[in-house]
C-alpha cells in the first residue's frame, strides 16, 4: 500500500522525538579542514566556497552564543515557544583539540531552550575519544553527526580533492551508529564524470549502511572555486541538470532508498550572488512542491524498489 507521504521527512522525524517545535540554528565555529590546512591537501574541495551554505549570522568572529542569539531572535518573533538545535555546519566541526571542541559544543548546549546539537564533519575526522564523548552526551540530549560523503566513487572523491575514501565513510558511519548516535550522510548529485547510472549506484551502497538520515543536493557551481574554473575550461565535463531532469533523478533515487531513512532534503540553494549555475529561480519550498507533485504523478514513494535493488 502506498504511504500517505511519499518520503520520510526530517520534520516528522523531529516530531517523533520532541513534543514541541524544533528549529536548527547554524553555527560557524571558525574551523578549517585537513585538506585546507595542508594536513591532507590545500585549497579544499574543488566545489567549496563556504559562504554558499553559511547564513549571514554565522560569521566565524562571533562567539557561539552570539550566533545563537541572532539565529534564535530570527525565529522567536514568530514562534516564541520554539526550541533549538545548534547546528555546527561550516567546514569540519570535529577538527580541533578535544578540549576546544567540547567547550564549543557545551557553550551551545547551555544556550536557553537548546535541546541538542547536530555536528557536520568529514568521515576521516572522528577520533574515538570524541565519538565516546558524543555517546555519553546523547544519553541526555539530542545528538546527530552528519558526514559529508559527497560520492561513493573513489575516482570522483579524488577528482574533487576530497581527501578521503568511501571505505573511510563506511567505517565512520558504522562506528557512529554502533554508539547509538543518530547518523546522517550527505551526497552531491551531478559531480563531474558521474553518469546517471553511477549516481543511482550510490543509493544501493548507502541503503546498506546504518544511517538515520540522508541529504541530497544538486551540484552547484559557485564563484571563486576550483570547480568554477574547471567549468570555464572544460564545460563538457559537467551535466548541470534542468530542474525537471533533477526532480526525476531524485525520485528514482528515493524509490531505491532504504525506506527507514529520513530524507532531510533534495536540494540546496546558494546565495544568488555566488551562484553560477544551475539557476532554477526556485525557492526551496517551491522545489518541494514540484517534487511532491511529481511523486504523485508517478504514483511512487521512497523505498518502492528498495528490495529489488538489494
Amino acid at each position: 500500500m502506498t504511504p500517505k507521504k511519499p518520503y520520510k521527512e526530517f520534520s516528522d522525524f523531529l516530531n517523533s522525538i520532541f513534543p514541541f517545535k524544533v528549529q536548527k540554528i547554524s553555527v560557524n565555529a571558525g574551523f578549517t579542514c585537513p585538506n585546507r590546512d595542508g594536513t591532507k591537501g590545500v585549497g579544499g574541495c574543488t566545489y567549496c566556497n563556504n559562504q554558499s551554505f553559511s547564513p549571514a549570522y554565522g560569521g566565524p568572529r562571533r562567539s557561539v552564543t552570539e550566533q545563537m542569539d541572532e539565529g534564535v531572535a530570527f525565529f522567536r518573533r514568530k514562534y516564541p515557544q520554539m526550541k533549538y538545535l545548534a547546528y555546527f555546519q561550516s567546514y569540519t566541526n570535529t577538527y580541533d583539540s578535544l578540549e576546544k571542541l567540547i567547550a564549543l559544543y557545551e557553550e551551545a548546549l547551555r544556550y536557553p531552550d537548546t535541546v541538542g546539537i547536530i555536528v557536520g564533519t568529514r568521515p576521516d575526522c572522528m577520533p574515538n575519544e570524541l565519538l565516546n564523548y558524543f555517546a555519553e552526551l546523547k544519553k541526555h540530549t539530542f545528538v546527530m553527526i552528519e558526514y559529508g560523503l559527497e560520492s561513493t566513487f573513489d575516482p570522483t572523491l579524488q577528482f574533487i580533492n576530497r581527501g578521503h575514501t568511501y571505505a573511510q565513510s563506511e567505517e565512520a558511519i558504522h562506528r557512529t551508529a554502533q554508539k547509538g548516535i543518530y547518523t546522517g550522510a550527505h551526497i552531491i548529485l551531478g559531480l563531474p564524470g558521474e553518469s546517471r547510472e553511477l549516481m543511482l549506484s550510490h543509493v544501493d551502497k548507502l541503503s546498506a549502511l546504518p544511517l538515520t538520515s540522508l541529504k541530497l543536493h544538486q551540484l552547484q557551481l559557485i564563484r571563486g572555486t576550483v570547480m568554477a574554473k574547471q567549468y570555464e575550461a572544460h564545460p563538457e565535463w559537467f551535466n548541470l541538470f534542468e530542474v525537471d531532469e533533477y526532480i526525476d533523478l531524485c525520485i528514482d533515487f528515493a524509490e531505491r532508498l532504504n525506506p527507514d531513512f529520513v530524507i532531510e532534503r533534495f536540494v540546496s540553494q546558494s546565495p544568488k550572488e555566488l551562484l553560477i549555475a544551475p539557476d532554477w529561480g526556485l525557492k526551496n519550498y517551491e522545489f518541494t512542491a514540484k517534487i511532491l507533485k511529481r511523486f504523485a504523478q508517478r504514483e511512487t514513494y521512497q523505498g518502492r524498489l528498495y528490495k529489488h535493488c538489494q
